[in-house]
C-alpha cells in the first residue's frame, strides 16, 4: 500500500457560473487519474472569501498557492497534480 498522502485541493466557486460547473467536471476527470483531496467553498456564503476571490471564480488552490482561476485548463490543473505526487 502507498503511504503516500493526498494532495489538498480548494475550489472556490458559487452558483450559477458556467465556468465553475465546467471546472468541476475538469477536477472531476483529473481525479480519476490522480488522487487528491478536494474541499469546495461557495464563495457566496462569505464575506471574506468574496472579497477575495470574487472577480476570479473558479479559483484551484493547491497547498495555499492559487494554481489557476476564470478559465481552468486540464491539462495545466493535470500537470500542476502530477507534479505534486
Amino acid at each position: 500500500m502507498n503511504d503516500q498522502k493526498l494532495i489538498k485541493v480548494n475550489f472556490y466557486t458559487r452558483d450559477r457560473c458556467p465556468l465553475c460547473v465546467d471546472a468541476k467536471l475538469i477536477l472531476n476527470l483529473i481525479k480519476e487519474d490522480i488522487p487528491f483531496e478536494l474541499s469546495e467553498y461557495d464563495i457566496d456564503l462569505s464575506d471574506d472569501l468574496t472579497e477575495r476571490f470574487g472577480l476570479m471564480i473558479p479559483v484551484v488552490e493547491m497547498d495555499g498557492e492559487i494554481v489557476q482561476y476564470g478559465q481552468i485548463d486540464y491539462f495545466t490543473l493535470s500537470k500542476r497534480l502530477q507534479d505534486k505526487t
